[in-house]
């Protein structure tokens, strides 16, 4: 083995060797039948890679939550900015003492079993690992300290994500709709009432502002028109108002100057919080869902014989809304539609079927099949 002129690289044979120790570090490679140039810069290389790491090392090292903290600043204006605090905060119990390279499918292996444990599904728990991939996605690509290295400086592993299963859609009878709705507090009773008569989503009856509605005379009524930003579509959709739905509306004029349905001072992030849920328990409804007074409003329109046309405008399905250009004779048309929906004896009961099989319950035979 022969030295040649940059210490710490020899050669045997025409192959070439680097052995060096730089900054207490040692460097040991074969860099194989290459010139002495190309050695030089292999080393040179590896002596700035040993500078950058050491340089990092200096710095303090930012853990899961300083990554999270800045998260939740950011993502302050989001509309479901008090859904992420609340996945933030289950994560900070076994996360946040971390750095963002430590969190993998392992460390995250004790959370997801709590979480399970728990009693959450694999559908909460993917959202919470949803909002783990974008906060270390954005330690990598956008976080960065004071002298430009990023937070996470390789980008994040894949974390896989829990296997789901889709539960069916659970419309529910106008009998297990007088038994699960007075068991709630009368804010969400209403707006329980209001999703069943709308079909709104749950997000939508949250969120629901005054500058949203729009008068129409002609039908002694208004409508809400609700932005494309804040529709799941992504285009404008014309809510229309049933009688009770429009009860329900001229009940909350002035309780709040800006939400149609506010708490204690402010919007609502979910109805599915404790209240339905422990509703839903005392009525042994335990497979319904908030999203389900939608179903129950689409099946209810199907079974007064609505045509497929006019469920999807009232339900604003992206390819049939009349969303952004809309004539009173239609409002009034639809409003007359929606009414068909409070005719119990013409909507009274619903056949659901689970691979196959129709379900029964005790309450009383279900007559029509809704999706």
């Amino acid at each position: 083995m022969a030295s040649t002129r940059t210490p710490g690289i020899t050669s045997i044979d025409g192959r070439r060797f680097i052995d060096k120790r730089y900054r207490g570090i040692r460097i040991g490679m074969r860099v194989g039948a290459i010139t002495q140039e190309k050695a030089e810069l292999r080393l040179h290389a590896e002596v700035q890679r040993i500078d950058l790491d050491l340089a990092r090392r200096a710095h303090p090292q930012p853990l899961f939550r300083d990554c999270a903290a800045r998260y939740l600043a950011q993502s302050r204006d989001k509309n479901s900015i008090e859904t992420i605090r609340v996945h933030v905060g289950l994560l900070m119990r076994h996360l946040g003492t971390l750095e963002p390279h430590q969190i993998h499918d392992a460390t995250l292996a004790p959370f997801i079993a709590a979480r399970l444990a728990e009693g959450a599904s694999p559908t909460t728990v993917n959202r919470s690992l949803e909002v783990v991939r974008t906060i270390l996605n954005r330690s990598a690509r956008s976080y960065r300290d004071d002298d430009g290295f990023p937070w996470l400086s390789t980008l994040p592993p894949m974390i896989t994500m829990l296997p789901e299963s889709r539960r069916l859609p659970y419309p529910i009878t106008w009998e297990e709709q007088d038994d699960l709705f007075p068991r709630l507090p009368v804010h969400l009773q209403r707006m329980a009432l209001f999703a069943v008569n709308t079909g709104l989503r749950d997000s939508n009856v949250c969120g629901l502002q005054w500058n949203w509605e729009v008068a129409v005379p002609e039908v002694g009524r208004s409508v809400f028109v609700i932005p494309l930003e804040a529709f799941k579509s992504r285009r404008s959709h014309v809510v229309i108002l049933n009688d009770a739905a429009w009860s329900i509306v001229q009940a909350q004029r002035g309780v709040h100057s800006t939400w149609v349905f506010p708490f204690r001072g402010r919007a609502i992030e979910t109805m599915n919080n404790n209240a339905w849920q422990r509703a839903r328990r005392e009525a042994r409804l335990n497979l319904v869902r908030v999203h389900d007074l939608r179903h129950t409003f689409a099946c209810r329109l199907r079974a007064a014989g609505v045509s497929a046309e006019d469920r999807a405008a009232l339900l604003g399905h992206a390819d049939r809304s009349i969303a952004g250009h809309y004539a009173s004779a239609d409002v009034g048309r639809l409003v007359s539609e929606a009414n068909l929906v409070l005719r119990r004896q013409a909507t009274c009961t619903v056949l659901r079927v689970a691979n196959g099989t129709p379900l029964r319950t005790a309450r009383r035979p279900m007559l029509h099949t809704c999706s």
